[in-house]
């Protein structure tokens, strides 16, 4: 038997064979042209090709996975027809006279190195995808096609160094117990694919996860974060009985449905969900979500070649309100910026993106961006509990120049005579030390606060939250953020108002009681944690645990 240890995706356990990804080796040679024209012609006829596929591929992933998973294939349509890279294969066809699928590999290979070359994680992340365009054209010249012994034949766990979204999506659902790469990182496509899918996957085995393992059986362990190769009788049998053990919690869990979120001694805490798209919404509501905590409107603008419209912005925000009527829906304004980049605003490069033009920093500099989501908003707000809340605030004066365009976009909705909401609460999100420390003087310009934990602890411990070297010293429990989170807590109530939390703590099981004492009021997390975290607070006795 081989143990290996991981990263953990997703924490489930499977077991069954292991199948090993091989891609097709390509041999990509340079070969001399005749006429440079018509090998341009051929390039650009396989672009075209290529983005139909893309396009297959993305309503695909939006069936199987949902569009904010299906996104990716639309960031592929969109480096597809980057001018740079385009004009970097054309070039290259005419002034060297290279034949396209070179050309197509070489820019490929540059582009690939730059990316991997750059300080932003998200920039970074993009080197895979140009290697994903890069093979799919290169398969799109050469007449190459996806064999059937590259896929296969029954229910296994995948294994691969890393797997490109393309390579993910060919893979069909029913034939994916998990996934293990040698390499990969809780980031990428693959693991937010086998997030969504609820997959056991782990990411960095590294290569002690030999090919020579290729059909063994195995079992993934992703609370132990380990694989077995080849397990002993012992070991299947013990983990078979987890499995068991996890079948059977999650049945528990689904008892839950319906219950209220209250602890022993009847301190009653709001259990809200984080979503980013209608799929998300579905998956709200489909695990009893009391409303929606945080609605990542950022989501809209990501994948796309263009700003979505306010129609656009409008629909979405409708469908989100009607799926929870009746309930409160929190949609935060644009938060672009920082690991969230979108081409088409022409934004500079920055040296510090996280602390950059980012959320309402780019709204005040360009409010005719807000002014059409606001315009959306308001509009869509008739049908529904709507909340709209503003990220990254720092001082009152942006509240003031955030309430100035508010005004603005009320009056033109009235001079037009359209329906729209009229009294809508607004909140901000505290995910700066400046937000925290000066709530006091905050709360009195509006109706919530909600704590996003992310950022605000990588600003309070001055730790890059995208940088994996950190990741040993990012303590999300440090006395100081959580200190930040309870002045907050107690300024909110001072003013008469609610505070939730939206980031990543709020789903730490082993902090509701604390937050719950702080005085929080509203918990916002992932769909799939909504009932864990109810089953917490209604096991809760906090008169026990304080010693009253």
């Amino acid at each position: 038997m081989v143990v290996l240890q991981g990263k953990s995706v997703f924490r489930d356990i499977c077991v069954g064979p292991l199948f090993f990804y091989r891609r097709s080796q390509k041999s990509v040679l340079r070969r001399p042209i005749v006429d440079k024209k018509s090998e341009i012609e051929r390039y650009r006829h396989a672009r075209e090709e290529a983005a139909a596929q893309l396009q297959r591929l993305y309503e695909e992933t939006v069936t199987t996975a949902g569009s904010a998973n299906a996104s990716i294939f639309e960031i592929h349509k969109m480096m597809l027809d980057d001018a740079e890279y385009v004009n970097s294969v054309e070039n290259m066809i005419n002034a060297q006279g290279m034949n396209p699928e070179y050309a197509v590999y070489l820019t490929g290979q540059n582009f690939f190195r730059m990316f991997v070359s750059m300080e932003d994680d998200y920039m970074r992340q993009r080197a895979e995808d140009v290697k994903d365009i890069s093979s799919r054209l290169i398969d799109i010249l050469t007449g190459e096609s996806l064999k059937n012994d590259e896929l296969p034949r029954e229910a296994s766990i995948i294994v691969a160094d890393d797997l490109m979204p393309s390579e993910t999506v060919r893979i069909p659902g029913e034939k994916v117990l998990g996934f293990v790469m040698r390499k990969g990182s809780v980031n990428s496509h693959t693991a937010i694919l086998a997030r969504s899918m609820g997959i056991p996957a782990l990411v960095e085995v590294g290569d002690g996860l030999l090919e020579e393992y290729d059909g063994l059986n195995a079992a993934v362990d992703g609370y132990g974060e380990k694989i077995y190769i080849n397990p002993d009788g012992k070991t299947l049998s013990s983990i078979r009985e987890r499995k068991q053990q996890s079948d059977r919690h999650r049945i528990a869990l689904g008892e839950l449905k319906g219950k209220d979120n209250v602890t022993l001694d009847g301190r009653r805490i709001r259990l809200f969900a984080n979503i980013g798209s209608l799929e998300d919404a579905d998956k709200a509501k489909a695990n009893d979500a009391g409303g929606i905590g945080l609605l990542r409107s950022e989501l809209l603008y990501l994948g796309r070649d263009s700003e979505p419209d306010e129609e656009t912005q409008y629909e979405f925000y409708k469908a989100v309100l009607e799926k929870f009527e009746g309930h409160d829906v929190v949609i935060r304004t644009l938060d672009i910026g920082a690991d969230k980049q979108v081409p088409y605003l022409g934004l500079e490069k920055e040296e510090n993106p996280a602390m950059g033009l980012r959320a309402v920093r780019l709204c005040l500099r360009r409010p005719e961006l807000l002014k059409t989501q606001l315009r959306a908003l308001y509009r869509a707000g008739v049908y529904g509990r709507l909340n709209i809340m503003y990220p990254m605030i720092t001082s009152e004066s942006e509240l003031i120049g955030l309430k100035e365009i508010q005004r603005e976009v009320i009056s033109g909705l009235e001079s037009e005579g359209a329906d729209f909401a009229r009294q809508v609460p607004v909140g901000i999100m505290i995910e700066t030390p400046a937000a925290a420390i000066i709530s006091d003087r905050l709360a009195a310009h509006v109706d919530f606060f909600s704590v996003g934990t992310n950022d605000l602890t990588q600003y309070t411990l001055a730790m890059d939250r995208q940088n994996r070297e950190l990741s040993g010293f990012m303590d999300t429990h440090h006395e100081a953020v959580l200190r930040l989170i309870e002045t907050a807590a107690r300024n909110a109530h001072r003013a008469g108002i609610w505070i939730g939390i939206c980031g990543e703590l709020a789903a730490d099981e082993t902090l509701t009681g604390s937050f719950i004492s702080m005085g929080i009021d509203e918990l916002s997390v992932a769909p799939s944690m909504i009932l864990p975290i109810r089953r917490r607070i209604r096991e809760l006795n906090l008169e026990k645990q304080d010693g009253k």
